[in-house]
């Protein structure tokens, strides 16, 4: 049931909706495309990078159509099949592929954000302020067109965020049920199974040991997901660490020191190695990393021991490969972030108003870059 507050989200949802479609829009008539071939329209401007991906696989399968591509080296292996399956369903019904895509974000960012607002207001006399403005941060936050866009950041959280409020209401079976769902998606649900997992244990300190073992194996249920895709990677590629690979012929994620992923980001945003575009990409993936390690630093300091997990394994899995790749949009995935920020911002006025007019206006950006074709994270 739909509380005032809830109400009030969806409404805030649908007017930053509405501001990304407009700059999209804009975007289509006054920024050439990087593509010049393609067709100049709205739905078109949607159809960017890993996209293609999604498209390909939820048409032809993993291993359908790809000419020329030994089963060994696909790199499309290193998405996860749930978005794809939803792409595919959500096209029997529309009949058009990018539509399709945008309709399952749309739908599922909704979901999200709602979760997110009642996980930001548990258990405070001012959670009908707090839940709304934890929804801004996250609608107005640099890379928020990635929640638009058909990607799966919307998905995710429409999983992982109901998921992580069952856990906080005890709600195990339900909990570790939409974290599986979530872990369909991406890799990081299992990091959300980890934090749900140090929830459980806190919870039940002092517990009978009986009680527990009743109720460990719904928290354990997102390890079969990943179980079964790569068992279902090792019978068409021979190959038990298939996606991994893939992270790293795609990805440049092969395992580097922090000290070295940090170097070479560094030097790809600031010695002229990069064009001017993944140059910006690759200063955005500082920030953003530096904001998730003073996010990690606070977690740890106020013993939020479960976010603080969920937190430092995406910065582990970020932090170690060649360089940082694809930070500022996971950043969308940290709750603890924009929940963080709105309490922050009832205590100092200041920071909402500093977020907003300095920090918000990023996204316009971000978005541009996006949507005419431009790396933007």
């Amino acid at each position: 049931m739909l509380t005032p507050t809830d109400l009030r989200v969806l409404r805030l949802y649908l007017l930053t909706r509405l501001g990304l479609w407009l700059v999209t829009y804009c975007s289509t008539w006054l920024v050439p495309a990087r593509d010049a071939t393609r067709p100049v329209s709205w739905l078109s401007r949607w159809e960017q990078w890993d996209w293609g991906h999604y498209q390909h696989i939820a048409e032809h399968g993993y291993f359908g159509a790809t000419a020329g591509v030994e089963p060994g080296e696909n790199n499309r292996v290193a998405f996860f099949p749930g978005f794809p399956l939803a792409l595919r369903a959500g096209h029997a019904v529309l009949g058009d592929w990018t539509v399709a895509g945008l309709l399952i974000s749309l739908v599922s960012g909704a979901v999200a954000v709602v979760a997110l607002a009642r996980i930001a207001g548990l258990g405070r006399a001012d959670g009908a302020l707090a839940g709304p403005r934890a929804a801004a941060f996250l609608l107005l936050s640099p890379t928020a067109v990635f929640l638009a866009a058909g990607y799966t950041e919307a998905l995710f959280l429409a999983f992982a965020l109901p998921a992580w409020l069952a856990a906080r209401n005890r709600n195990w079976p339900l909990a570790g049920l939409l974290a599986a769902a979530a872990t369909t998606v991406r890799i990081s649900g299992l990091f959300l199974a980890a934090a749900i997992l140090v929830e459980f244990l806190l919870a039940h300190r002092g517990h009978p040991w009986a009680r527990r073992l009743r109720a460990l194996p719904w928290i354990a249920l997102p390890a079969l997901p990943a179980a079964a895709y790569t068992g279902y990677l090792r019978v068409r590629t021979g190959d038990w660490m298939a996606w991994k690979h893939a992270q790293e012929r795609g990805w440049n994620r092969e395992f580097h020191t922090p000290v070295e992923a940090f170097r070479n980001t560094w030097r790809a945003a600031f010695d002229h190695v990069q064009t001017t575009g993944f140059a910006l990409g690759f200063q955005l993936e500082l920030i953003a990393m530096a904001v998730g390690l003073a996010l990690l630093v606070v977690l740890l300091v106020r013993r939020r021991w479960p976010e603080a997990v969920f937190v430092a394994l995406n910065l582990w899995a970020l932090g170690t490969s060649y360089w940082y790749l694809s930070v500022p949009r996971a950043a969308l995935l940290w709750w603890p972030l924009w929940i963080g920020l709105a309490h922050w911002s009832l205590r100092r006025p200041w920071v909402r108003e500093a977020y907003f007019v300095v920090v918000a206006p990023l996204m316009v950006v971000i978005t541009v870059l996006f949507t005419s074709g431009r790396w933007a994270g």
